[in-house]
């Protein structure tokens, strides 16, 4: 059973940063690619960043040089850097990978960016 855990969401004043982890189990993580998505409030969800099995990494354009995606294989962990934080980051952040053609999310954890 693939089980994905999100941590690390909190508040933040604009300009902080914080790290996000995502555990996975249930996977052999190091062959998946994995990416992390975020859901402001009232919108749709919206793909932040991936990382092949390889670690190529690819961003949106919003976060592109202020967010860090990363993979600590043996720890089975996924992780995203987040620096240069604005309000408009605000947003349920969920960690997911596609495994035999089924989309898996974790539960989210909640950033907040506000002074």
């Amino acid at each position: 059973q693939v089980q994905l855990v999100e941590s690390g969401g909190g508040l933040v004043q604009p300009g902080g940063s914080l790290r996000l982890s995502c555990a996975a189990s249930g996977i052999i993580f190091s062959g998946y690619a994995m990416g992390w998505h975020r859901q402001p409030p009232g919108k749709q969800r919206e793909l932040v960043a991936t990382i092949t099995t390889g670690g190529s990494t690819s961003y949106g354009d919003s976060v592109q040089g202020r967010f860090t995606i990363s993979r600590d294989n043996a720890k089975n962990t996924l992780y995203l850097q987040m620096n240069s934080l604005k309000p408009e980051d605000t947003a349920v952040y969920y960690c997911s990978t596609v495994m035999g053609g089924a989309n898996y999310w974790g539960q989210g954890t909640q950033v907040t960016v506000s002074s």
